[in-house]
């Protein structure tokens, strides 16, 4: 219907319609105010129709906005206004004697009365669309934005990490987006200053050239009220609107790198129903230990402490292998962090009778989903403890699934996503999650709760009613049987069937993305290869040999057609590659253990518009600067690295006292 365009594409169209929407209504809103104030002409009407940005239009209603009490508007009140007109119009041969008649009431002095006067001529100027737009265009090519230390933060702990920034200018237009929201972040915590700086002479003398159209005693007062507009009005005002307009940007690209990574550890490798052990590593409190079967239920749980200060090495080497065998366990999930190397060469001691693969797996947001909602209506009688041990199994199991149980944004992919447009970042990490969850499937009688409200058209009230139905009556036998679900509508069946997979059920289509719609399509495609839908399914050679062309209507045209058949060859396929298993340098325990030079292994865990952080197995990642990630000019990280990638790097430059790891990219 949309002549195959993506979703991408389409998003971009919505924010595109949001944005019309916007504006219109701001219009509406505007026509009307100005019609309550009786100022509404047939030139302003259509100049407001036809405006085409909020700025333009904002810029429109700026001379009969209500302000708060100004300079100007007490010099009209005095009544100074017929003499500041008289000053525009250039003509006036005595200033002195035509100002003098204005000393009255309020008015004190000569001074008074020309010094009203320039107020007034100082809002027309701040109030003129051309002179706003020409110091736009300016600030827009031009400005530059610097940075200085507060003095008495300068030696603040806290205030070290924003060294770069005590003394910086750089191009406003050209800053990268990390960059300015870092300065911005540390403007707000009180450790810089910044300012947004640009060629306020050529400015002004542009302004005067537009207004100044003589040399006698009303230029040198309009010369003055044009000073005081743009260091009072015009400057302040439109500098803060492109700090706010580079701000923006900035968001916009944060949030799209957060977004790309956001996908890309959601599409993460998942092993699949494998029964798991999985293991929150620590030192003092122990190591939690839990079995997981191969749909991530709790089997059993406990404590070992193999590392100090008990060193129950030999008890903690018995009891994972008891478990190991006990359990049927097939792979073991380590969390990353606080003692995760060393329990990893624990359990790689261990001679098991069968062949179990050890992952290190991801903990970011583990602890927020432990301690959530979700997480206690999941496991009300387990601590918080082994509720993050089970999330870090089922991570391997499946990351998708699990991920979805936390806020996007305590994940940890991304940078500054607590400086950028909170509402903005949300939208657009909840439409990145709904895309995966969509691209990849949903088996709609073992999904919980939270995969199911971000399948489109179903939400987190159908999918409580969906699972609430499923416990009630058992297993979904059939697409067609999830309409019973209460409140589940003919509108958000249709957005949801394709998504929602049946496995083993009656139809054979119901654990594929051909949506029911089209079920009467593969039917009469079988029937005319004079097979059933089973044997054409998967069948490669048949589907070939099918002519597209026969099956057009003026419903179904040929992206749909290709879109089924190309479901066909691999129905219900998992798009997502299989988990791999890693292994780290085993020399390599703590940062001071890096030498320059040394070749290691690594894993993408962060990427962003400067580079990409890697994982060599210590508690600090270490950073691929954009730089040293090809030999070429690379435009976009993500054309060279993927998050959760296996890469092998090389230590660059290690600095001890700041914690911070230089590397560069071999292969």
């Amino acid at each position: 219907m949309t002549g195959n365009l993506d979703e991408v594409q389409i998003g971009e169209i919505v924010k595109f319609k949001e944005n019309f929407e916007a504006l219109e209504k701001r219009k509406k809103a505007i026509l009307k105010a100005l019609e309550e104030q009786s100022v509404l002409t047939q030139e302003l009407t259509q100049k407001i129709t036809n405006s085409r940005d909020l700025i333009e239009l904002e810029d429109l209603y700026l001379p009969f906005k209500k302000k708060r009490k100004t300079k100007a508007e007490t010099a009209r009140l005095q009544g100074l206004e017929p003499l500041a007109k008289m000053i525009m119009s250039q003509r006036v041969n005595d200033l002195e004697y035509t100002a003098s008649k204005y000393i009255k009431n309020d008015v004190d002095t000569l001074e008074d009365a020309l010094e009203g006067a320039r107020f007034i001529i100082a809002e027309w100027i701040n109030e003129r669309t051309d002179i706003r737009n020409n110091i736009r265009r300016e600030l827009e090519r031009f400005a530059s934005i610097s940075s200085k230390v507060i003095k008495t933060k300068k030696d603040d702990d806290k205030a070290q990490k924003f060294k770069d920034y005590f003394d910086w200018s750089e191009s406003l237009n050209r800053i990268p987006s990390h960059r300015l929201l870092a300065i911005l972040r540390a403007e707000n915590e009180g450790f810089i200053r910044i300012k947004i700086e640009v060629d306020s002479e050529r400015l002004l003398q542009r302004i005067e050239n537009r207004i100044i159209r003589s040399q006698n005693e009303c230029a040198t007062q309009i010369e003055i009220a044009i000073k005081d507009a743009y260091k009072r009005l015009l400057f302040p005002s439109l500098s803060n609107e492109a700090l706010s307009n580079a701000k923006e940007n900035a968001d916009e690209n944060a949030i799209l790198v957060f977004a790309k990574n956001l996908k890309q550890l959601l599409l993460g490798s998942p092993l699949g129903e494998k029964r798991v052990l999985a293991i929150d590593p620590g030192f003092r409190s122990g190591c939690k230990v839990v079995c997981l079967n191969a749909q991530g239920d709790l089997e059993h749980n406990e404590t070992i402490f193999p590392h100090e200060p008990q060193n129950q090495k030999i008890e903690a080497i018995k009891k994972i292998s008891f478990l190991v065998d006990a359990h049927k366990i097939e792979a073991i999930a380590i969390g990353n962090g606080t003692a995760s190397r060393e329990t990893e060469q624990l359990v790689q001691k261990i001679q098991f009778k069968n062949t179990v693969d050890v992952f290190v797996v991801s903990e970011a947001g583990a602890s927020i989903y432990s301690a959530s909602k979700i997480a206690r209506d999941e496991f009300p009688n387990y601590d918080v403890t082994v509720r993050g041990s089970v999330s870090i199994g089922r991570r391997l199991q499946d990351p998708l699934a699990e991920l979805v149980k936390i806020d996007a944004k305590s994940i940890g992919v991304g940078q500054y996503q607590h400086d950028v447009d909170q509402t903005k970042l949300k939208k657009s990490l909840d439409t990145t999650v709904e895309s995966c969850v969509n691209t990849v499937g949903v088996n709609v009688n073992t999904a919980s709760e939270s995969l199911l409200s971000y399948v489109s058209g179903i939400g987190s009230k159908l999918a409580e009613n969906i699972v609430k139905y499923r416990n009630e009556n058992g297993s979904f036998k059939s697409r067609n049987e999830i309409k019973k679900v209460p409140r589940l509508g003919g509108k958000a069946y249709e957005q949801a069937a394709g998504f929602l997979r049946i496995k083993n059920g009656k139809n054979p289509l119901d654990d594929s993305a051909v949506h029911p719609e089209s079920y009467h399509l593969v039917d009469k495609i079988a029937k005319d290869a004079k097979k059933n839908v089973s044997e054409i399914i998967g069948n490669k050679e048949i589907l070939k040999q099918i002519n597209l062309q026969h099956y057009i209507t003026k419903n179904i045209g040929l992206p749909t057609l290709k879109d089924i058949i190309s479901e066909l060859e691999k129905p219900g396929l998992d798009p997502r590659a299989t988990a791999k298993v890693f292994s780290f340098d085993k020399n390599i325990k703590t940062i001071s253990d890096l030498r320059i030079g040394q070749l290691l292994p690594g894993i993408v865990n962060n990427i962003t518009n400067f580079g990409c952080f890697v994982d060599v197995g210590i508690k600090e990642s270490g950073l691929i600067h954009v730089s040293n990630l090809s030999d070429t000019f690379v435009k976009d990280v993500n054309t060279i690295v993927a998050l959760q990638q296996q890469i092998i790097v090389k230590v660059l430059e290690v600095d001890v006292v700041r914690k911070r790891i230089q590397l560069a990219l071999v292969k």
